[in-house]
């Protein structure tokens, strides 16, 4: 488990503050006074553990459930599309009237926001079946 860095307890220090209330009857006050955290603490902990049992008392995410201004994937694929038609992040911003910011970090997260070479026509080279077919030499006077 990862604790994040302001947890005020450990999950083996979240187990006994736990047991200390429901298996050894002290109270609540008690316990978090031992523990080292307020008593609203402890209370969450212990309605966790009685509600979800140890899964209860691992640290949760705090990451947003949902994101109001999420970009629409309608527009992501059309962004996707015209990238691989080689317009540029600032071409596509003009275009739609997006910030090009937006319209960078969609593309990275897609994994077109560099295309190189993908795509075009491949370089001619010259390759000859035995050495010496083709000589090159350069003169300069």
């Amino acid at each position: 488990m990862n604790l994040h860095a302001n947890a005020a307890l450990s999950l083996n220090a979240r187990r006994r503050l736990v047991a200390a209330v429901v298996k050894a009857d002290r109270s609540v006050t008690q316990a978090a006074s031992a523990a080292g955290v307020s008593e609203r603490t402890a209370r969450k902990w212990v309605a966790r553990y009685r509600a979800e049992g140890d899964a209860g008392l691992r640290d949760r995410s705090s990451a947003p459930k949902h994101v109001a201004n999420r970009t629409d994937p309608q527009m992501v694929a059309l962004l996707v599309a015209l990238r691989r038609l080689r317009f540029t992040a600032p071409e596509l911003a003009d275009l739609l009237d997006v910030p090009c910011s937006t319209i960078s970090g969609i593309l990275k997260r897609e994994g077109v926001g560099r295309l190189g070479r993908i795509g075009l026509e491949p370089a001619v080279r010259y390759e000859h079946e035995q050495p010496g077919d083709l000589v090159h030499i350069d003169i300069k006077k």
